[in-house]
Parts: structure tokens; C-alpha cells; sequence
């Protein structure tokens, strides 16, 4: 979301939590959205709203279970503290690299509110114990919120607090040998960099809250990942027929008759000139037996987007865009029609299985191949790191 994006959503909303989250949109334009400034405002909007009581701090410990339903998917997690020294032991597993420019914008961001405003996205192997406990919970509480977003999507929240209850939790995740980062990898190492930070200033000391990161923990059989596409804005200086005989090289080629969107693994479906091609990666044109390889993303980089369309760096080129799936193939279609880009790649979705088996291997993803739906939505629970100035 851009600035102009959250201004239009604050002039309906006069008190979503964008004034924390994007506090810039709350200054004037000339502001720059990195400045000290910027987070110190952030700082302000969150006293405020703890200070007119719009947000509340739980009087005791307690987990919350948070469910999400869109459209017929229902996820269902468990809003927790996770460890910052499991984090960084790789008990907390990651299969993104981060950028330095984002995390910074979240070190700054945590330093100056003192307080983890958006949840880390984590899953793990399921384990049917923790599945029914955690429903067993729900049917015997009721829910603290419960309302459908603008976008549909159903967010409910129950507050765990009762002390056995806690601790059954707590138990049945001892037996969890790792958790997986599935989208927060920035947050998640920002949060490792400022307890690191604020360690420092307290001297040593390792058991405050700072040593904590606020994360949701979905079961990956519950985890709905969508397709990542990609868009690109010119063909390399290749003439539209000239690019096709080099896609033949690596892939078999074919008309579309029916419904564009992928249907199965190293499968691909690109649009151009107002019509869908199927791509089907050629036997020879990855290995099977490497993890990284054979991911679709890197299937197409590999063969197609480098040593065709010469886009080496997708993380730094700037004639190569994405696209979430969340947004519909139609969303390709119409910006390639427009002009502003030539051809779009539609993906087939990573599996939760490849991506843990990318974590398992102490190896990384290429940049944009998961698009996690539905989001976690910020505000609805906030963890404090420190001392705020409430009045």
C-alpha cells in the first residue's frame, strides 16, 4: 500500500490504524516516509489511541486464537510471543533473504513506538492434538471481535487466559520441532536487530518482552498459498516471433482453450498478444533433484526471464513486476492490454511442502514465489517492548 493508497483509506476511516502503521500519510507530502519524524508520529498515534482507550493492554498474560475465513477457506492460529533466540538458533525456520531498506524501516519503526504493530506469519507440520484442542477452545468461548473487512474476509479473535488452558498450549507446542516463517521475514529479523538493541540498553538483561516477536502460528495443512505472477515491459529487443522459437527451446507451446489458469506444477500460462499460451517446462531444462531447481519460479527465471527477456536480478529490474494472485488473472490481462507491460506470466502455486523443504535445507527461495492469503490484518492484537508514555 502506498502513501496516496492509505490517505484515501484514513479520509473514510479517521481511526484505522494506518496512523501507525503508515504514519506518513498522516503528515504532508514533502515528508520523507523514512524520517525520524515519521516514526516519532507513529509513536504518537499509538499513545493516543491506548490513551483514549480505542486500544486496550490485557491485564494478564494470554495467547489468542485467531481465526480467518475467506470466501470457503478457514485458517485457524495462535497468536503468541515467538522466541528471538529460537529465531536465531534456526529452531525458527526462513526461506527469504531480506532487504536491507525494509528492515531498517522496521528496526526504526519498533525502536521508536516500542511496540511489534504487525504479527509474523509462521506455520508448522500440523499436529491433529493442537487442532482440536484449539477448536475445543473455541466452542466454549466466546469470540472478544468478530466482523467481515471491507474485503470479505471474516477475522474472529478468542482470548486464551485461563491458566491450564495456557499451559495445555504451551505443552502441546514443546513437542513442535520448528516453526516455519511463511511471510515476516522482515519483521522477524528486525525484531532479532532491535532486541539485540535494547539488550544493550538494559544491560544485559534477557528476559523482557523485547526478547519476543509477535507472530501468528497457522497449521500448513490450514496455509493457502496463491499464485505470484509476473509481468514484464518489452521483449529484450526480440521481435514477438523471434521470442517464441527461444521459449520453444525449453518449452512446449499450445493454445489455450479453456481456462488460462495453471493447473499443474512446471506449467505456465502466458499472455500476449490478446491471447494465453500454455508453457510446459521441457524434462531437460531443470534438475528434479534440487529443491531450488525445480521451483516453478526458478523453472521460468532459468530458462525463459534471464537468458531470454535478460532479466537477471527479478529483486532489482525494473522491467519486470508481480502481481498477487488475489488479484485474478484478468488483472494481467488488463495491464498488458494497456501497453504498460508486453507479456504475463501466470503461475502455478508453491506448495507448502517446497517451501519447508527450502527452510529444512538452510537454503532460499527466489524473490516473490509465495503469495499467502488471506493477510494477517494489523491492530488486532499489538505487543508492547517497552515503556509507553501514556498519560
Amino acid at each position: 500500500m502506498d502513501t496516496k493508497e492509505a490517505r484515501a483509506i484514513l479520509g473514510k476511516h479517521p481511526l484505522s490504524f494506518l496512523r501507525v502503521t503508515k504514519s506518513e500519510a498522516t503528515m504532508p507530502d514533502c515528508v520523507d516516509s523514512h524520517s525520524p519524524a515519521v516514526y516519532k508520529m507513529a509513536k504518537t498515534n499509538l499513545e493516543r489511541y491506548i490513551n483514549e482507550g480505542q486500544m486496550v493492554q490485557d491485564t494478564s498474560p494470554c495467547y489468542y486464537i485467531y481465526r480467518q475465513r475467506m470466501d470457503q477457506h478457514i485458517q485457524i492460529g495462535l497468536v503468541v510471543g515467538a522466541s528471538v533466540d529460537e529465531y536465531r538458533k534456526n529452531i525458527i525456520k526462513k526461506h527469504e533473504l531480506t532487504r536491507v531498506d525494509k528492515e531498517q524501516d522496521r528496526v526504526d519503526h519498533i525502536t521508536e513506538t516500542k511496540a511489534q504493530t504487525g504479527a509474523v506469519f509462521l506455520t508448522y507440520k500440523n499436529r491433529g492434538e493442537i487442532d482440536a484442542f484449539i477448536l475445543k477452545l473455541m466452542s466454549e468461548k466466546e469470540p472478544v471481535y468478530d466482523f467481515i473487512a471491507e474485503d470479505g474476509v471474516q477475522h474472529t479473535l478468542y482470548v486464551v487466559d485461563q491458566l491450564l488452558e495456557m499451559a495445555e498450549l504451551t505443552r502441546l507446542f514443546e513437542d513442535v520441532p520448528n516453526l516455519y516463517i511463511a511471510d515476516g521475514h522482515h519483521r522477524s529479523a528486525a525484531a532479532a536487530r532491535v532486541a539485540d538493541i535494547m539488550k544493550v540498553q538494559a544491560d544485559g538483561k534477557g528476559d523482557e518482552e523485547y526478547e519476543e516477536f509477535l507472530a501468528v502460528i497457522f497449521p500448513d495443512n490450514m496455509m493457502n498459498i496463491m499464485d505470484y505472477n509476473r509481468l514484464v515491459k518489452d521483449l529484450n529487443g526480440l521481435s514477438k516471433e523471434g521470442f517464441l522459437e527461444k521459449v520453444k527451446e525449453k518449452f512446449t507451446v499450445e493454445e489455450i482453450e479453456r481456462s488460462p489458469k495453471p493447473s499443474e506444477q512446471h506449467a505456465f500460462s502466458m499472455y500476449m498478444d490478446n491471447k494465453w499460451l500454455r508453457l510446459k517446462a521441457k524434462e531437460d531444462s531443470y534438475n528434479k533433484e534440487d529443491v531450488i531447481e525445480s521451483l516453478d519460479v526458478s523453472i521460468l527465471q532459468n530458462n525463459l526471464l534471464n537468458p531470454i527477456l535478460g532479466i537477471e536480478d527479478p529483486r532489482t529490474d525494473n522491467r519486470i513486476n508481480f502481481v498477487g494472485g488475489i488479484r485474478g488473472l484478468k488483472e494481467l490481462e488488463e495491464r498488458v492490454n494497456s501497453g504498460e507491460y508486453v507479456v504475463a506470466f501466470a503461475m502455478y502455486p508453491t506448495s507448502m511442502d517446497e517451501l519447508m523443504r527450502v527452510a529444512d535445507e538452510d537454503k532460499v527461495m527466489p524473490p516473490k514465489s509465495t503469495w499467502f492469503e488471506p493477510k494477517l490484518r494489523d491492530a488486532m492484537v499489538v505487543h508492547l517492548i517497552g515503556e509507553q508514555d501514556n498519560e
